[in-house]
């Protein structure tokens, strides 16, 4: 019998599917031509698949994915936590907007989440970061986990964010059952194992939630400026009054970025990373073209 569902957890080869129908979840492994094709099913992934009473069933074909990550490898994720402490480690804009750039890029929407500010006094700096990247039009918040908790239906959500900055922390308040069921794998599989990776969704608010908190990987594709411009909301919708196209905003002419910076349209840290991150692209790109050369 042929079905369709949503891989919820990938463990030691096996995969665990949940028919959209029945809603029962299904063991799978994958053909071996998925391996011929250089790929393979990950968590997330929408899969057809064959279900056979009494047998284990197979992996047949994988639906086009909207988006995934590396690490840990999931696919078709609608939004990503990105926790961000106040302080242990220090607040960083910088840090933030790579975060926010990365899921930009990726079409996952973004949602910020502020720790460890009960060991700040004054609120005030954090209270206008708040505004002002609301204004931009991103959702901020400041330590109240309760107010994420709606956020969670009928999404798959992943945590995101250096190590130390409470994510653990958020994710056991938020789903401790959750933690544990991974803490139970883990210690199945024995600690300092590499050889067997455990990715997995869970049930939770509605939604489906990675396993894991540990998500860090600052890895992001882009690769030219107009996807970064793009990935600057505010920037992109400046950008269209610019004379040219594909407008840098450092020199040309009638670029509409730079007078939005100095009206405060635009905030000036936003500006500084946007130009960060735009060096850093062009200098891949003259290594990679001196690299090529040799």
């Amino acid at each position: 019998m042929i079905k369709f569902g949503r891989i919820l957890k990938s463990l030691s080869g096996f995969y665990y599917i949940k028919d959209e129908k029945d809603g029962i979840v299904y063991q799978t492994r994958a053909r071996g031509n998925f391996r011929q094709k250089g790929t393979k099913p990950i968590v997330g992934d929408f899969a057809e698949f064959s279900a056979e009473a009494n047998s284990e069933g197979y992996v047949l074909a994988l639906k086009a994915r909207e988006n995934m990550l590396v690490r840990p490898p999931i696919a078709n994720i609608d939004q990503a936590v990105v926790v961000i402490s106040a302080v242990e480690p220090n607040f960083s804009l910088n840090l933030l907007d790579r975060f926010l750039v990365l899921l930009t890029n990726k079409g996952i929407e973004p949602l910020i989440y502020l720790s460890k500010l009960d060991l700040v006094t004054d609120l005030k700096t954090f209270e206008k970061t708040q505004a002002d990247y609301e204004k931009i039009g991103y959702q901020f918040f400041m330590n109240d986990w309760e107010k994420i908790l709606p956020e969670f239906s009928g999404k798959v959500t992943v945590f995101m964010g250096q190590t130390g900055v409470g994510k653990s922390t958020l994710l056991n308040k938020i789903a401790p059952e959750m933690l544990l069921a991974t803490q139970e794998i883990s210690d199945k599989l024995g600690r300092g194992r590499h050889t067997t990776r455990h990715v997995e969704l869970f049930e939770v608010y509605d939604g489906l939630i990675a396993d894991t908190p540990g998500f860090s990987s600052l890895d992001y594709e882009i690769d030219n400026q107009p996807d970064l411009n793009a990935a600057f909301p505010e920037i992109l919708r400046q950008s269209f009054g610019c004379k040219f196209r594909e407008c840098t905003h450092t020199h040309e002419p009638k670029c509409q970025v730079k007078p939005a910076v100095a009206a405060g349209d635009i905030l000036q840290s936003r500006y500084d990373n946007y130009l960060l991150f735009l060096a850093e692209i062009q200098g891949k790109r003259e290594t990679y073209k001196k690299v090529v050369k040799k």
